[in-house]
Parts: C-alpha cells; sequence; structure tokens
C-alpha cells in the first residue's frame, strides 16, 4: 500500500545542538535579567522603603552656614593688629535660580547694577563654583552695605536665589604698619580645597593667604555654626528648625611690640629722605629687631608697604599689579625675608669669626692695611682709599678696613675647608631661619662646588639653546678673588636681613643660632592663655669666648670711639651699642646701605638691622634709621643723625 505523500510545506526541519544551546543561554540570560529588575524592586520598595521616605522628607530642609569671625592678632603687649567688623555678604543659591538661562541672564544684569559689578563677571563666578562645589551658596559680594540689603530686601521677588548672611571681615588699626607679617586673608580656592591643610573647610571659607595669617590659620579659622532651615517646594525658608552656634577663632599674640614696628617704618622712610638728600635714588628698605637671647622677633617690616584690607574684598586684577610691579615699589614683596642683597661690610664679623677659629689669625695678628692690594693680578682697594698701616682685628672691624678683610680672604681661600663659608653656614645665611612666615629665601653663600655646578648648567643650556651664553655664569671656574669678595660681603653672597640679624645674634649670645619667630601664645577672646607655642629647638656652634670678645670689641669700638664707622650716628647716645655698617655694592646701581647693631640690656637686649636700597653708604641712610629704632625701645629722645659719606 502507498503511503500518501506530506506536502512540502509541513515538513519541520530537526532542531540542531547549536540552536538549541543558543535558545537555552538566550533564555536563562533573560531568565537572570528579570530576576535582577525583580530583586532590586523589592529591595528598594521593601528593604530600603523607609530610608527613602526619610530622605525624601530631608529634602524640605536645607543647611545653611553662619560665618565665624576669625581670631584677633595682638602684639606682645596685647595692642591690637588684627581684628574683625560685621559686615553684609550677597549670596547667590544656584538652586535657587530661575530655571531658564534667559530669565537668569535678566536676574545678573538686575544684581550687577544694584552691586555695581559686571552681569558677566557674577554669571561667570556662579559657574565656576557652582561647578566646583554644587551644594554651596557663592559669594558676590563681601561687604554690600545696608543701603544695598533693604534694596534687596524689598525687592525679594526680583532676585530669586539671593540670600544676605552676615560676615566678618578683617580690619587693621595700624593700616599698612606690620602689613607683611600679619598678612592676608582670601576666600579659600578650588585649588586650596585639595590641601590636606584645609581638609573640611567649606567653598568660601575666608582662610589665611600670607604672613602669620597663613602660618596660624588653624588657630584663627574658628568654626562655622548651621542654621536648619524647613524650606518649601520652591526653597523658601518656612521655618527654623535647629541651630549650632559659631565658633570665632582663637586669639593670637605675638612677640612683635607695635611701638617699635610704628617706629621701624617710619625710621627706614627716614633714612630713605637723608639718602635723597645726598643724591642717592633710594625708593626702598628693610628692617628686624630681634631678641638675641631666644628669637623672638620685636618687629620685622618691608618698605614700600601696603594696606591689607584692600585682600579683605576680590582684588582686582590692575590693583594687584600695582602691588606687585617693581617700578611702584613691588609692595607686597616682603624685603626683610625674601630680599637677597650683598650685605657690604656686615658680612665682616662672620670673616673675621671664620679665620679666628680656623687659626688663620689670632686677636692681635697685625696685618698691613694699605689704600689697595694686588692679589693674583687683580687690584682691591679699600674705600676711599684709606691708609689704616698695620692694624689687628679689633681696629680693622672699628675702622672696617676693606684691605685686612680682603687679606684674610686670601688667606682662608689656601686652606681646606672653606672656613668663610663653612662659618657663614653655620652661623645662619645660605638656609632658611625657619621663622614662621611663608615666603622665606634661604639666600646663596657662594663657594667651589657652587661655582662649579652653575658652569655645568651654563654649559648644558649653552648646548640645548646652541647659543653664545645663557647669561648664568661667566664659565670661569673658582678663583682668589671669588672668595675676596666674600670676606667683604661682595661678589655673589646673597642673604636677607632676617639672617643677617640671626647671625648677629648667634655671635652675641655664645653660640646659640636662634630660630626666629612671631608666634608666642594662643589665647581665647578674653585674653586667656590655651597654648604656648613652641618656635622648636635652636642650633649650637661652638667658638672660642676670647673671639667672640674681640669682636665685640671691634664692633663696639666702631660705634663708639673716634674713627669708628658709625661714631658719628651714635655719639651723645645714652646707651651702649655694638653696630656694623655696610655698604653693598650693586653693578649698575647706586649702593645699598646696611646697618646692624646689638644693644645690650638686663631686660630687654635688642639686635636690628636695616638695609636702605640704593641708600648709599652704611652711616648715611641705614645707621641713623637705626638709632631712631633703638631709641624708640629704651624710651630715649630720637634724633635723626647722618654719618660721614666715606665710611663703610
Amino acid at each position: 500500500m502507498i503511503e500518501p505523500v506530506q506536502p512540502i510545506d509541513d515538513r519541520r526541519p530537526p532542531i540542531s545542538p547549536q540552536l538549541a544551546l543558543r535558545v537555552a543561554v538566550l533564555g536563562g540570560l533573560a531568565l537572570l535579567l528579570f530576576g535582577t529588575i525583580f530583586f532590586r524592586l523589592w529591595y528598594l520598595q521593601v528593604l530600603s522603603g523607609q530610608q527613602y521616605v526619610q530622605q525624601a522628607t530631608a529634602n524640605r530642609v536645607r543647611d545653611e552656614f553662619v560665618s565665624a569671625p576669625r581670631g584677633d592678632i595682638v602684639d606682645r603687649n596685647g595692642t591690637p593688629l588684627v581684628t574683625n567688623r560685621a559686615a553684609i555678604a550677597v549670596q547667590i543659591q544656584p538652586d535657587g535660580l530661575p530655571a531658564t538661562e534667559a530669565r537668569r541672564k535678566v536676574m545678573y544684569r538686575r544684581l550687577g547694577r544694584v552691586l555695581q559689578m559686571s552681569a558677566h563677571a557674577i554669571e561667570a563666578k556662579v559657574i565656576r563654583e557652582h561647578k566646583t562645589l554644587p551644594y554651596a551658596n557663592v559669594t558676590i559680594k563681601d561687604d554690600a552695605g545696608s543701603g544695598t540689603l533693604f534694596y534687596l530686601k524689598e525687592h525679594q521677588n526680583l532676585f530669586p536665589g539671593l540670600d544676605e548672611p552676615q560676615v566678618y571681615l578683617r580690619q587693621y588699626p595700624l593700616g599698612d604698619v606690620g602689613a607683611h607679617l600679619v598678612g592676608t586673608v582670601g576666600e579659600v580656592s578650588a585649588n586650596e580645597l585639595k590641601l590636606g591643610r584645609f581638609r573640611g573647610v567649606r567653598q568660601g571659607t575666608v582662610v589665611g593667604q600670607a604672613g602669620v595669617e597663613w602660618s596660624y590659620d588653624n588657630y584663627l579659622r574658628g568654626r562655622p555654626g548651621i542654621d536648619r532651615l524647613q524650606v518649601d517646594a520652591n526653597g523658601n525658608a518656612a521655618g527654623q528648625l535647629s541651630t549650632i552656634e559659631p565658633v570665632a577663632g582663637k586669639q593670637l599674640k605675638l612677640s612683635i611690640d607695635v611701638g617699635l614696628e610704628r617706629e621701624g617704618n617710619q625710621a627706614v622712610q627716614a633714612g630713605i629722605g637723608l639718602a635723597n638728600g645726598n643724591g642717592n635714588p633710594a625708593n626702598a628698605g628693610a628692617f628686624v629687631a630681634l631678641d638675641p637671647r631666644n628669637g623672638q622677633v620685636l618687629a620685622l617690616g618691608s618698605y614700600p608697604s601696603f594696606d591689607p584690607s584692600v585682600f579683605a574684598k576680590p582684588l582686582s586684577r590692575k590693583k594687584y599689579h600695582q602691588l606687585t610691579s617693581k617700578a611702584q615699589g613691588a609692595a607686597l614683596y616682603n624685603r626683610a625675608i625674601a630680599g637677597l642683597y650683598p650685605t657690604g661690610s656686615t658680612f665682616k664679623p662672620i670673616t673675621a669669626m671664620a679665620s679666628l677659629q680656623s687659626g688663620l689669625i689670632t686677636p692681635s695678628t697685625p696685618i698691613a692695611s694699605p689704600p689697595c692690594i694686588t692679589i693674583g693680578a687683580q687690584q682691591f682697594c679699600s674705600a676711599g682709599h684709606a691708609d689704616y698701616g698695620t692694624v689687628s682685628l679689633v681696629e680693622a672691624l672699628k675702622v672696617s678696613s676693606d684691605v685686612f678683610f680682603y687679606t684674610l680672604g686670601e688667606y682662608a681661600n689656601s686652606v681646606r675647608g672653606e672656613p668663610i663659608q663653612t662659618w657663614a653656614h653655620k652661623l645662619g645665611l645660605g638656609r632658611p631661619t625657619g621663622i614662621d612666615l611663608p615666603g622665606e629665601f634661604k639666600g646663596l653663600v657662594p663657594d667651589r662646588a657652587w661655582r662649579a655646578k652653575v658652569d655645568r648648567e651654563e654649559l648644558r643650556c649653552e648646548r640645548r639653546r646652541r647659543v653664545r651664553s645663557c647669561g648664568i655664569s661667566d664659565g670661569r671656574p673658582w678663583s682668589v678673588g671669588d672668595n675676596v669678595n666674600l670676606a667683604v660681603g661682595q661678589g655673589d653672597l646673597e642673604a636677607t636681613p632676617l639672617q643677617m640679624a640671626t647671625a648677629y645674634s648667634s655671635i652675641i649670645n655664645g653660640g646659640r643660632v636662634v630660630r626666629p619667630h612671631l608666634g608666642l601664645e594662643v589665647d581665647d577672646s578674653a585674653g586667656r592663655l590655651i597654648q604656648r607655642i613652641d618656635p622648636g629647638a635652636a642650633r649650637h656652634v661652638h667658638f672660642s669666648a676670647a673671639n667672640q670678645a674681640a669682636i665685640l670689641e671691634g664692633l663696639h669700638e666702631a660705634a663708639s670711639q673716634p674713627g669708628g664707622t658709625s661714631a658719628d650716628v651714635f655719639q651723645g647716645f645714652q646707651h651702649t651699642v655694638y653696630g656694623k655698617t655696610g655698604t653693598a655694592q650693586h653693578l649698575g646701581s647706586a649702593d645699598q646701605s646696611w646697618y646692624i647693631c646689638y644693644a645690650p640690656d638686663p631686660r630687654r637686649p635688642i639686635v636690628i638691622a636695616v638695609t636702605i636700597e640704593k641708600g648709599g653708604f652704611g652711616a648715611q641712610a641705614a645707621a641713623p634709621a637705626a638709632r631712631l629704632m633703638l631709641s624708640q625701645w629704651f624710651h630715649l629722645p630720637k634724633q635723626l643723625v647722618a654719618g660721614k659719606s666715606r665710611t663703610l
């Protein structure tokens, strides 16, 4: 029997094993996907439902930060250097701004007219800071004034998202006096927020940017408060739920004496006036006063100075250029800790200590001091070609015989160990002093290794750029002339007034290399002690008491005996003074005036270093300024007395 043939369309091809595997895998993936979605929904709705209900409730709550006043800064006697005043800030809450860009721009223009600001500047600041921290208010103006506040309150509907909290601005009772040491403040930047020292600080917080404001910011900053507000769906406050009061910063007491600080500022200006009267184009200077026993900074300043209150508000680019322009005096430049200069003859006591301690001479060694001396192929002469005959150390310091110290530089160059450089480093030159201020420069004490390094750098520069010279060095090796120039504080030597005051203090106090410091203690707002500030251990260097006595005798005679380089300046002065003038030569510029002195006292000893750029001879400008400062410190009659122009 023949079976009927099935239609071709009804035939089904058998499922291959490969196809069956694919179907199974896809089915499994689909089952896994739907299972994951199911369990996630079950987790969100059943297990975490209460948590999200609480978060939804929290969306009706907004925390507003309340600024904390920074701590005051006072001098050693409690006289205020920096305080605060309350002000009204204008802030924008980015989430409260109009939804459309067009409406936001209208609001920015309207606000700009009220605050006398550019609408573009307001918009740019909101975008920039909102990107950095989306949930923080953006401060548009720190000191809006009561009139502006009343207008904004009366027209709240025109300025959505605006807030007007009370803030605290720094004020400076002394104006520009002490500006470089107290420093400045400003809003914390996006880059600063990444630093460990600003961990936990919120955007918009005012922090220290320079001076002791920066060094002791963690004490001065305080802790902001929080107002927890209930808000409606539009973000408008509907009531206050709770408040955490701000905690004011702590008071910082400095070692500074306000009277001496003010006098130092005026004395440098008086010295500049004397220099100008002698035909020198002086226009800048610096001063440092230390207690040589412990390194407490009694006064520190740089001229020209600036009003630090300008940094309490955003600083325009034009104003910043004025403060940093060399043509206008570079007022922000702290010459006391960052001014790198040759020191002239104020370096001679360091050369003397190196020569004595290394055995090159004794205090009584006689050395011929004619007007000039030839070393190698070069002639070196004393100022004014003065002929001092044959002198020993005390007389050489008294009259500041250059030839005497040129000879010591020649002697030192022929022995191992570079004694002048070694003792300069020991006494604090060529290294930071460690003062509690940012921006200190370490300076330079040139030696053979430095000269070789500079020459190697120049050679690499020339090969890379294929030019005749890169301007780093003249390509020559270290020579005896380098050491001879160093011995009198010239050549490539670079030191700051603070370093020189520290070196003199170390010689005076018997070898204790003090660490200069400004911070004395941290107090509460009532002035009660919370914490004393430890400046750290001082280094010690060892030298003979007889060598120390010889150097001090020379410095004393220089300020008190006929023929001494500063004897004319201190004639009739009613206090013992040990002092050394210095006249530093600058290629293509007027000489720089220096004076460093020590006045002993059982309770109030003091070391003062003064330098005046383009001021001429040391006795003409710097020494008279130092006398004014000593008069202030010891409550003596003030008299501006200039010395002879020939003295160094």
